[in-house]
């Protein structure tokens, strides 16, 4: 396979199994400048797909950081009206994001407290009605680049980290399509085992944790191929690994280690460890990169509380690849993760449940390894095995 071709064909499979853009739809790509040419293969395929107008946006975390770091306070939450209409027109369209920043520490020498402020408030909030009222059909895809091949091999080998990403997206398969297909139904039997059982909690021990999460009763586990509210189906972030829930956000009790780095707004977290008491978070500890979180936990409304619970073994691609990937949407798909912040509205039939946590962000962080056991809390206080090794214990 030529790298064009290879190009493509990742580019079809986001197009197709990820958002599944539909024909007579409008399609929003926003990739980072350094990501264009993927941006542009994104593009000719989503026409190829039948999409009627192809809107490209490019990010650009140096114009990120020159805001945080010169910028007026206004500025960190600022949403400008036009950026809010453009947001608000993706409802009922398609949209792709890319992810595996150049420079993943860009933003280290700034003032963490300012880093985590910066957050365009209204036009979380207009997302977050979208995800509630599931009006679009989005994912996300990786999109190798030197900066960040240097940071996960050491050097600017863009071939080597095409050849894991195409591992962990099923490329090498002889119809990838078909493998994905086969692979969501594998998770979703998995989920409906876990739903059955009906576990009250989970609990989470190993290294520095001892965590009891509650769960919903109104909420299923599921993964993350989802139906928006007009009937599209589509993957939500490519890889996916998980089976998750949204947990009772008023209940988690103990604490819990981070077992990764956590590439965050331009930095990287490192030993993050979380306590929590009458499910709040009430400790925030970390080798580098506390005063980030600590900011973002202080300025957003409820960000101090779980969002979602996702568990992933080791039949996971992106785990068997051995590759720290020093991006959350690979990492976390490498292992059991929990998120702080918004609770996921696709675990309920109906609307959320009112123990769902309503915040404007939802940031994930890798919490399995070998020697992490997590169990099934059922009513009664049994407690069922899930997870030992990195491997399901409960039966399909």
């Amino acid at each position: 396979m030529t790298t064009e071709d290879r190009l493509e064909r990742y580019a079809e499979l986001a197009v197709r199994v990820g958002a599944n853009v539909q024909p007579g739809q409008e399609v929003f790509v926003h990739p980072m400048v350094e990501h264009a040419e993927l941006g542009r293969a994104l593009v000719r395929q989503a026409y190829r797909a039948g999409a009627s107008y192809v809107h490209i946006q490019y990010q650009d975390d140096h114009i990120r950081r020159a805001m945080i770091e010169l910028g007026p306070d206004a500025a960190l939450t600022y949403s400008p009206g036009w950026e809010q209409e453009l947001t608000e027109q993706t409802t009922g369209n398609a949209t792709i994001g890319t992810t595996g920043k150049s420079d993943m520490e860009l933003l280290a020498d700034l003032d963490g407290e300012r880093v985590g402020r910066a957050i365009q408030l209204e036009i979380a909030e207009i997302r977050q009605r979208q995800h509630r009222e599931n009006t679009v059909n989005w994912t996300g895809i990786g999109a190798p680049n030197e900066g960040w091949a240097r940071q996960v091999f050491g050097e600017p080998d863009v071939e080597r980290l095409w050849e894991e990403v195409a591992f962990c997206m099923r490329l090498d398969e002889p119809d990838p399509v078909a493998a994905w297909r086969e692979h969501l139904e594998r998770l979703d039997a998995r989920a409906a085992s876990l739903t059955a059982l009906r576990p009250d909690a989970l609990r989470y021990r190993g290294p520095g944790t001892d965590l009891t999460v509650g769960l919903l009763p109104t909420a299923r586990w599921g993964s993350a191929r989802f139906r928006t509210a007009g009937g599209i189906d589509y993957v939500a972030n490519m890889p996916t690994e998980e089976i998750f829930t949204t947990p009772d956000s008023r209940r988690a009790e103990g604490t819990i280690r981070s077992s990764m780095p956590l590439s965050l707004d331009g930095q990287i977290v490192r030993g993050l460890q979380f306590t929590f008491e009458d499910g709040r978070i009430v400790g925030v500890e970390a080798e580098h990169g506390a005063d980030l979180v600590r900011s973002q936990l202080a300025t957003v409304e409820n960000a101090d509380r779980l969002g979602e619970l996702a568990l992933v073994t080791r039949e996971s691609r992106v785990g068997q690849s051995g590759t720290l990937f020093y991006d959350t949407l690979f990492d976390e798909n490498a292992t059991c993760h929990i998120a702080y912040g918004m609770g996921l509205p696709y675990a309920f039939d109906g609307e959320p449940d009112e123990g769902s946590n309503r915040a404007k962000i939802h940031i994930d962080f890798m919490v399995g390894s070998p020697e992490l056991a997590v169990d099934a809390v059922l009513a009664d206080g049994t407690e069922v095995p899930l997870i030992r090794d990195e491997t399901w214990q409960l039966a399909a």
